[in-house]
C-alpha cells in the first residue's frame, strides 16, 4: 500500500493540518488531495514544521494524484506498472 506524505511550514503553531481527498462520481485522472489547515480559538503566531500522510488506497486517479495547497498544486504520474515496481 502506497502512502502520500506531505511536509512544510505552518504559519501558527496551534494550526492543524491534514489531507483532504476530494469527492468524484467518476475516477479522474488525477485524484484532487487538499493540504487543510485549520484554528481553533485564537492562532499562536509562530512557524512550525508539520508532516501528514494518508493511505492512497481507494484515492487515486486513472493518471495519479493531484496534491493542491494554498498557493500551488503538484500532479504526480502514477500508472499500474511502476507501482508494481516501486
Amino acid at each position: 500500500q502506497f502512502i502520500l506524505r506531505v511536509s512544510g511550514t505552518k504559519p501558527y503553531l496551534n494550526m492543524d493540518v491534514e489531507l483532504v481527498p476530494l469527492v468524484y462520481i467518476r475516477q479522474p485522472k488525477y485524484w484532487g488531495i487538499e493540504v487543510v489547515g485549520s484554528l481553533r480559538g485564537i492562532g499562536l503566531p509562530a512557524l512550525a514544521p508539520y508532516t501528514v500522510s494518508i493511505p492512497l488506497a481507494g484515492i487515486l486517479g486513472t493518471r495519479g494524484m493531484e496534491v493542491i495547497g494554498a498557493t500551488r498544486s503538484e500532479r504526480f504520474d502514477l500508472v499500474p506498472g511502476e507501482l508494481s515496481q516501486a
